[in-house]
C-alpha cells in the first residue's frame, strides 16, 4: 500500500531524512527513491524525481563507492571533509523540494532546518572518525561505517513508515551529538591550555 505524506509528516520526514542524509546522503536517497518506486511511498510532489532509476541508480553506484571508502581508516576522514559541501547542501535541498507545498516561510524554515540538522549528523559522524582512526586496528573503523549505513537505511524506512517516530530518533541522536561534541570540544581545549601551561613554565 503507497503511503502519502502530508503537513506535520512532511516536517518529520524532512527532520528524519536530513539526519539520516547527513550519515550517508547516497543510501538515503536510493532509499527514498526504491521505496517511492515500488510504491510503497508517495513521496511530497518536489520529491517525485528521486522515484526515477537514472537517481536510484546513480546514488546506489556512489552508495557502493562510499560503502568501501567510508571504512579506510585515514582515508575516510578526507571522504568525509570533502562530503561536508554535498551532505549538507543536498540535504538542505532535499528539504526545499519536500517542502514545496508549505508556505514560502515555513519551506525556508524547513530548508534551514533540514541543513542544519544534515550538519549535526555530519558533524558527529566525522568526530567520531577522528576519534577511532588513530586505533591501530580497523575493525572499530569498519564498525562505525556499518552502523552509519544500518542507522541511514533504517532511518529513512521508518521515516516513511513512522513519520514521528523517525524524527523523534532523529532528534534523540541530534541532541547526544551536540552533547559530546561540546564535551570533546571543552577536553580539546583543556587539553591544550594545560599544553600551553608546561610550555610556559
Amino acid at each position: 500500500m503507497k503511503l502519502w505524506l502530508h503537513g506535520h509528516d512532511v516536517v518529520a520526514l524532512i527532520v528524519a531524512v536530513s539526519f539520516a542524509a547527513g550519515l550517508n546522503l547516497y543510501a538515503t536517497v536510493a532509499t527514498l527513491g526504491l521505496l517511492a518506486h515500488t510504491g510503497m511511498l508517495g513521496l511530497p510532489a518536489g520529491l517525485e524525481p528521486l522515484a526515477s532509476w537514472w537517481v536510484i541508480g546513480a546514488s546506489a553506484v556512489l552508495f557502493g563507492v562510499e560503502f568501501f571508502a567510508d571504512k579506510i581508516p585515514a582515508f575516510d576522514l578526507v571522504w568525509n571533509a570533502l562530503h561536508t559541501f554535498i551532505r549538507v547542501p543536498v540535504a538542505a535541498l532535499l528539504a526545499w523540494r519536500a517542502a514545496a507545498t508549505l508556505s514560502p516561510g515555513e519551506q525556508l524554515a524547513a530548508t534551514l532546518l533540514g541543513g542544519i540538522i544534515a550538519l549535526i549528523a555530519h558533524g558527529g559522524k566525522t568526530t567520531a572518525r577522528a576519534a577511532v582512526t588513530p586505533s591501530p586496528e580497523p575493525f572499530s573503523n569498519i564498525g562505525l561505517s556499518l552502523g552509519e549505513d544500518v542507522i541511514s537505511i533504517g532511518l529513512t524506512w521508518l521515516a516513511t513508515r513512522h513519520p514521528l517516530v523517525g524524527a523523534t530518533i532523529a532528534a534523540g541522536f541530534v541532541l547526544v551529538i551536540v552533547v559530546l561534541i561540546r564535551t570533546v570540544w571543552r577536553a580539546v581545549g583543556a587539553l591544550f591550555r594545560g599544553a600551553e601551561r608546561v610550555i610556559q613554565t
